[in-house]
């Protein structure tokens, strides 16, 4: 675990107000990020979702061995919460799915009229990102995370290595290994009769 992580944590298990505060501010907007694209880009739900984690973070903090970086720890917090809102978004029922899709008719349509894209070829991007999206999630979970690290935020290997808290070379074996699972996921997410044989 990075030094200032162990630092904060140390503060906020012994009930250091501003500790907490330091926790927020940082954590909030990086859980942000993370959650709101997964959940389709609404915000008010992305800030719903966040602060869920964070505060479920805060009451299990105890639990937290330090064996990967605190957001790492948050983001696979994350990851669940995210899952349980689009289960709970599913047992709403079929009521809800036309307004989605309306949604994204909209959405390309409007994207055609700023670049020339036709709204077909829109609407296959966004479904295509949002498979891509899910397989993530459902990835093992740094191999999720190393991916979007790489290929997202475009850190550089020594960084995620940082990040993981292992030599670099560990974290380019990491990466191949999360490509290799993302191809084989991503193939499977795309075409269910592969995975049936």
């Amino acid at each position: 675990m990075p030094p200032e992580d162990a630092a904060l944590v140390r503060r906020m298990l012994a009930n250091d107000g501003r500790a907490f505060r330091e926790f927020f501010d940082l954590q909030f907007p990086r859980l942000y990020h993370f959650a709101y694209r997964r959940l389709g880009q609404r915000v008010e739900v992305t800030e719903d979702v966040v602060q869920s984690v964070l505060v479920r973070a805060i009451e299990k903090l105890e639990t937290f061995r330090g064996e990967s970086t605190l957001l790492t720890w948050l983001c696979a917090m994350c990851r669940h919460e995210i899952a349980d809102w689009n289960r709970a978004q599913r047992r709403r029922g079929a009521r809800e799915i036309p307004g989605k899709t309306e949604d994204a008719r909209l959405t390309a349509e409007s994207r055609t009229a700023a670049d020339g894209e036709s709204p077909e070829d829109a609407l296959f991007r966004d479904e295509e990102s949002q498979r891509v999206r899910s397989v993530l999630d459902r990835l093992p979970e740094h191999y999720g995370e190393v991916l979007e690290w790489k290929y997202i935020e475009d850190l550089p290997v020594k960084e995620i290595a940082a990040r993981l808290g292992i030599s670099p070379k560990a974290a380019e074996s990491t990466l191949t290994r999360a490509r290799a699972f993302f191809r084989s996921s991503f193939a499977e997410a795309s075409d269910p009769r592969e995975s049936q044989g």
